[in-house]
């Protein structure tokens, strides 16, 4: 009945109810968005840091791993330390770097990864063979683009350029032996990876066997925070990184799109709780009279209340089903605005759709919508009967 009364009433003035929808649904949509990239961020960068499950990762003693040109001398010692351990089952060590395919006046420039195939952690093959011959390598769209080779063709690959004799340096034959997707690595970027060996002989890191870090991967039910101080005590001139510390790195890094994500969701939830508050508040004093004359025949206090609540939660909840589609659909197009960010990879999502979002951003506009109901229902359960019915009379 209540609800009836409500629907009622909103339906007396369409116009302006479905105007009050619509600005519901796009702050709906705004705090949609907002929620997503508040956690989004976090968790997509999370999922890709567990997608090939290192839970470890060994980098030169005070930088994050690629932050500078800082390697690790001695790898295969490390890795022989490394496996010492009973809870580690993997160690991928990877060396970064550039390398450049001459091309007439010019040159191709590719992001490389030194790997051992075997327990590489850094890229998903999609055609062909991996890179398992010394002289072979795997790319990505990107180089095959830029070079117009195809799997299959053999290169002149350079680990090195002199800008004062304008000459290349370690040059090798390489072979395409497959297309792959790279993890890390941002979009439009163009890599490669090679045997570690190969690239280690072509970039002068032979001699040192260095490489720019550690992938360790702990067994099912390890622990991982043992296995670090492990590391740390045994291998003195790394610094372990566990998934939980990279995340404390990146919240700090990202503090700020919490902020700005806060910050709006909360401007767009005010927004949204003055809209309803000020429509049903309208409405209410529309129908001052028609309130009295319920009360005068015998409608009590809690009813007038429970409809008027009612009327703001019907708007808050439409304008919140409304909002939500939009917000999803908004959401996808800032992520591929946003994801083109220079250096972040290309799997990392601004907004990630999570069904927690949805439901927390629906509860807070619903909330919104009752709490804006009480002001203009306390007035309209407080309204003197006699003098209010005698205003109207002569009005």
């Amino acid at each position: 009945m209540r609800l009836a009364l409500a629907l009622a009433s909103l339906r007396q003035h369409r116009a302006r109810t479905v105007l009050a929808v619509l600005g519901v649904a796009v702050a709906a949509a705004m705090l949609l968005d907002m929620v997503m990239l508040s956690s989004g961020l976090r968790e997509s960068f999370r999922e890709l840091l567990t997608s090939r499950g290192f839970q470890l990762r060994l980098s030169p003693r005070g930088t994050l791993p690629f932050d500078t040109e800082a390697t690790i001398a001695d790898a295969t010692g490390i890795v022989d330390t490394l496996r010492m351990n009973a809870d580690v089952t993997a160690v991928s060590p990877v060396l970064g770097g550039q390398i450049h395919v001459p091309r007439g006046d010019g040159a191709v420039t590719a992001f490389a990864l030194g790997v051992h195939p075997a327990v590489q952690g850094d890229y998903e093959l999609l055609s062909g063979r991996d890179a398992l011959a010394a002289d072979a390598m795997v790319v990505n769209d990107d180089f095959l683009r830029a070079t117009g080779a195809h799997v299959g063709d053999t290169l002149v690959v350079a680990g090195g350029y002199n800008p004062q004799l304008r000459t290349f340096t370690g040059e090798r034959r390489l072979v395409i032996s497959g297309r792959a997707r790279f993890l890390y690595l941002s979009s439009g970027q163009n890599a490669a990876a090679l045997p570690l060996a190969t690239l280690q002989g072509m970039t002068g890191h032979a001699n040192d066997d260095g490489v720019s870090l550690f992938m360790v991967r702990v067994r099912d039910g390890g622990n991982v925070e043992g296995v670090r101080r492990w590391i740390a005590a045994h291998v003195p001139r790394v610094e372990a990184i566990s998934i939980a510390e990279a995340m404390a790195r990146v919240d700090e890094r990202l503090s700020y799109f919490r902020q700005l994500s806060f910050i709006l969701g909360a401007v767009s939830l005010v927004v949204g709780f003055l809209l309803v508050t000020t429509l049903v508040t309208v409405s209410v004093n529309e129908r001052v009279g028609e309130i009295a004359v319920m009360r005068a025949i015998g409608v009590s206090r809690a009813h007038v209340v429970q409809q008027i609540l009612l009327e703001g939660t019907v708007i808050s909840l439409g304008g919140a089903m409304l909002g939500l589609g939009l917000g999803v659909v908004t959401a996808r197009y800032l992520n591929t605005i946003l994801s083109r960010f220079p250096g972040l990879p290309a799997a990392i999502d601004f907004f990630l759709f999570q069904p927690r979002a949805v439901w927390a951003s629906l509860a807070m506009l619903v909330a919104a919508g009752i709490l804006a109901g009480i002001y203009p229902s306390a007035r309209a359960a407080a309204l003197p009967l006699a003098r209010t019915l005698r205003e109207e009379a002569v009005a």
